[in-house]
């Protein structure tokens, strides 16, 4: 039975993490890269490690020196959080070879499920529903996937196996552009998993992407915590999600055999802990099994706000070997949840990353409102990482007061030193398909601009510059202030104590 955790992630994941460990008074051991150094999961964790350079392939995708630095702290568990080494099994094999408790699922049910190919095959023998696309286990290579392109038809995506959140994954509409679109997509996958292996899957045109939360215990539990919404994506990336999803509505027999599906998913593997199943569905209704993440979802904390199940602190108690603490019949949906990825990019500027410090935060509070983040002022986004500055969730009793409530979130959220992309969630809030709940997956790229909105409203871009110039003046005036130093050695009380000692 551990009591200290070892964080393999950073930024607000890391913090994330960290809180819940506090509050089951759980010791955390902190990693960091060289440009982490002053970051806010280094400051909240009870003891830190440098793992090496910048680059994660030099620091976060070092499994090795995580787990000598968990031996070394006296951590008796790993928590992968997302993203890095999450979805290795690999990872976790190592973790259990070295004696510690890896907080996550068994490495067979990340070989299984992790591997997207893999995951299919898997699914498929089981009874589920997949996207049509390369069946069968195993790595294909570029000459197979050239052959098999035109049998699936187009489009196409091509997808890494290993790893999610759209890195190595491209878009094909033709034969004739698919051989560089391989290479490219190898090469992302590699960089950002450690592995270029990829797969081919049918692009369903309409379509929206909704999946499922699972929980898993050790003795045989499953449970599903209902379903996100998580349609709205640009080239991949998810950029919002919400829970229930406004395209299942009210349908309570369609949620039924997707949750049931998503249980049987989940069981034909074995799993244990979290993990989230996720799913394709066509205008009629008709639901796909896309992929299975064997991990903590960016997402999360929308199911959280609607089921008031901690997700986090439920993956650490499965770790320790406790059964669940809930049946499927005790997961009630109350209320609608919201979540915002705030990302340090430019929206009026092809959402091109953008880094620097920030000079200036204040982050929106009041009923309903929670901000996951791990910045601060004074911060630098660098270059070296996702752009994912923090996340904004909001609860509302109905979808129209989340709405409102995101609204009046997003204006009282202020970041300044870097480019967010804020405004391109305010004008989201004010478009009336989102509003209708009329989306899918295409429709952030292909129906929707921020300067279609935003058209009529008036800029002052002089009046912007001349503040900006005041608030430099500001800060440049008060660096340059200096405080001379008293006449005297000590200050006056010093003074009155000594006069008074004189006095007796």
């Amino acid at each position: 039975m551990f009591s200290k955790v070892l964080i393999a992630n950073r930024g607000e994941i890391a913090v994330r993490i960290i809180r819940a460990c506090r509050e089951l008074g759980m010791e955390t051991v902190a990693v960091y890269s060289e440009a982490d150094r002053q970051a806010l999961h280094v400051r909240y964790a009870d003891e830190a490690y440098l793992l090496g350079p910048s680059p994660s392939r030099e620091s976060y995708l070092r499994g090795d020196k995580i787990i000598t630095i968990a031996q070394k702290s006296g951590a008796g568990a790993i928590h992968p959080g997302y993203g890095f080494l999450a979805e290795r099994a690999d990872f976790a094999e190592a973790c259990m070879e070295a004696g510690l408790a890896f907080i996550g699922p068994k490495p067979s049910s990340i070989a299984a499920m992790g591997d997207k190919a893999v995951a299919r095959a898997t699914v498929t023998r089981a009874g589920v529903p997949v996207v049509p696309g390369t069946e069968g286990e195993g790595s294909l290579a570029d000459e197979d996937l050239l052959h098999l392109a035109p049998h699936i038809g187009f489009p196409l995506l091509i997808k890494a196996t290993a790893g999610g959140g759209g890195k190595g994954m491209r878009e094909v509409t033709n034969l004739e552009e698919m051989p560089a679109l391989l290479i490219s997509a190898r090469r992302e996958a590699e960089a950002a998993f450690g592995d270029g292996n990829v797969y081919l899957e049918k692009l369903l045109e309409g379509a929206r992407h909704i999946e499922f939360q699972i929980l898993a215990d050790l003795h045989s539990n499953v449970i599903h915590l209902g379903e996100r919404e998580c349609s709205l994506q640009r080239r991949h990336q998810k950029l919002l999600e919400e829970t229930p999803s406004p395209f299942v509505g009210d349908d309570q027999e369609l949620r039924k055999r997707m949750g049931e599906v998503a249980v049987r998913a989940a069981q034909a593997v074995g799993y244990e802990n979290a993990g989230t199943i996720e799913f394709l569905v066509d205008k009629d209704k008709n639901f796909f099994f896309l992929e299975m993440n064997t991990r903590l979802q960016v997402e999360h904390p929308v199911t959280e706000m609607v089921t008031g199940v901690d997700i986090v602190k439920e993956q650490i108690r499965i770790a320790r070997g406790r059964q669940l603490r809930y049946s499927q019949e005790n997961i009630l949906m109350n209320g609608w949840a919201i979540e915002c990825r705030i990302n340090a990019e430019d929206p009026y500027n092809n959402f091109l990353p953008s880094t620097g410090r920030i000079t200036h935060s204040l982050l929106p509070t009041g009923p309903g409102v929670r901000v996951d983040t791990g910045v601060y002022p004074g911060f630098e986004i660098s270059p070296y990482y996702d752009s994912l500055i923090s996340k904004l969730i909001v609860w509302g009793e109905t979808r129209a007061e989340a709405v409102l409530r995101m609204r009046r979130a997003l204006e009282e959220y202020k970041i300044v030193g870097v480019r967010t992309n804020v405004p391109f969630h305010q004008s989201l809030m004010d478009s009336h398909r989102f509003m209708g709940g009329q989306f899918d997956t295409r429709f952030v790229e292909e129906r929707f601009s921020i300067g279609a909105i935003e058209e009529g409203k008036s800029t002052r871009p002089e009046i912007a510059a001349i503040i900006a110039t005041l608030v430099a003046h500001e800060q440049t005036q008060r660096a340059a202030h200096i405080i001379q130093r008293n006449e005297r050695d000590t200050s006056n009380w010093k003074w009155l104590s000594r006069w008074e000692r004189l006095q007796r």
